[in-house]
């Protein structure tokens, strides 16, 4: 009987590494989603998204702005949703500022 117990004792220590892990990873800071934000306003803007397309720029930089408060307040899930939608927002401002640029 004495030999099960240190395989239950690995078993545990294996779980709760792999939880710890799962754990760590969920709620990482979103650098990465608010580069890409940043960059995708920043080429929008070189598109003349400004002219173009102001209120999908707008909108682009408002969840931006969204997006660094709640990583500021340790909100990481939600910044990274907010990033993303900013980074969406911003390549729909440059596709039709570049659209209506070529007209």
């Amino acid at each position: 009987m004495q030999t099960a117990r240190p395989f239950a004792i690995k078993r545990f220590i294996s779980l709760f590494a792999i939880l710890l892990l799962v754990a760590g990873c969920a709620v990482a800071p979103p650098v990465q989603e608010m580069s890409d934000a940043r960059q995708a306003i920043s080429a929008a803007r070189e598109a003349e998204a400004t002219r173009y397309a102001p209120e999908l720029l707008r909108e682009a930089e408002h969840y931006l702005d969204m997006a660094e408060k709640e990583l500021a307040s340790g909100h990481y899930i939600d910044a990274r949703t907010s990033a993303l939608v900013a980074k969406e927002e911003a390549m729909r401002a440059r596709d039709e500022a570049v659209a209506a640029s070529a007209r």
